[in-house]
């Protein structure tokens, strides 16, 4: 397969066709989605919880992004790469944030990097973009900022916030941003910001009506099970694979069963009497 363009990704909206985008943080999982056939593919901050253990994703440095997107880089050689812009990157002006938007490009081989809305942040967008890099847009549900808005749920559910929300879309598309993920909002809400931007959406919760989806790929192969999302359909349930593995690993070490022969490289015996007869020299 032919690698994904900004240009199919643009084509795909204009064609009515459905888009996928899935998270990965290393090489084998970035390889795996890739050759799966995933038009994007998000080293999202996501990796700050899922990974790194952490609590939320606002302490995830630009550092530790930018390791796990080099990672991923490595595995993926057609999906789009789009590196998720930590929220500490964010925080001290435009010149930061084109700085480190151009560490994604430049160090890790991103393609495009995502900004989550904040007040403030179209200003941001616009640099970075002016800077000839792309950036995806994020509206509804921010994590980055979840804890300062009540915790995680559904955003838009009154009139005066879904108009909030769809503004803040209509915004990031106005300074350049070529897609936009739009996180836990109402499926009413999702469709009509989808029929109103040119460019095009990625759900997440939010129903089928955007012109593409996003998972958490350890949520949707059951790797990550700390919480589950309502929203989150399982595919595999790899964490009870991989339990079940180790687990048979650990019983057969104690019982003597592995390794076996099979596993075992033999010495051939005039080999083994010459070493003795060498140590037995010393």
């Amino acid at each position: 397969m032919s690698r994904v363009t900004m240009a199919d990704v643009a084509q795909r909206k204009a064609s009515g066709g459905r888009l996928t985008m899935l998270t990965a943080y290393d090489y084998p999982m970035g390889k795996l989605v890739d050759e799966a056939g995933v038009d994007l593919v998000l080293v999202g901050d996501s990796l700050g919880m899922v990974v790194l253990g952490y609590d939320s994703t606002t302490p995830v440095t630009l550092d530790e992004m930018l390791h796990h997107a080099k990672a991923v880089r490595r595995g993926v050689t057609r999906a789009l790469l789009v590196g998720d812009m930590p929220f500490l990157s964010l925080r001290s002006g435009s010149d930061v944030a084109v700085q480190s938007a151009a560490r994604f490009v430049q160090e890790a081989g991103c393609d495009a990097v995502k900004l989550e809305w904040k007040p403030g942040i179209e200003d941001l967008a616009k640099a970075i973009i002016d800077a000839g890099i792309p950036v995806m847009g994020h509206v509804g549900l921010t994590p980055q900022t979840a804890s300062s808005e009540g915790g995680f749920g559904i955003r838009g559910k009154d009139a005066a916030s879904a108009e909030r929300i769809l503004g803040q879309a209509l915004a990031l598309e106005e300074v350049g941003c070529f897609a936009m993920v739009v996180e836990c909002v109402p499926d009413a809400l999702a469709r009509e910001i989808t029929e109103r931007l040119r460019i095009p959406t990625f759900g997440i919760g939010s129903g089928p009506g955007c012109d593409g989806q996003v998972l958490v790929t350890y949520d949707l192969i059951g790797l990550f099970e700390r919480f589950r999302p309502r929203f989150v359909k399982r595919y595999a349930e790899v964490a009870r694979v991989i339990r079940e593995a180790a687990t048979a690993y650990v019983r057969e070490v104690h019982a003597g069963a592995f390794p076996g022969p099979e596993h075992t490289v033999a010495m051939a015996p005039e080999e083994l009497q010459k070493l003795r007869e060498e140590l037995g020299s010393r």
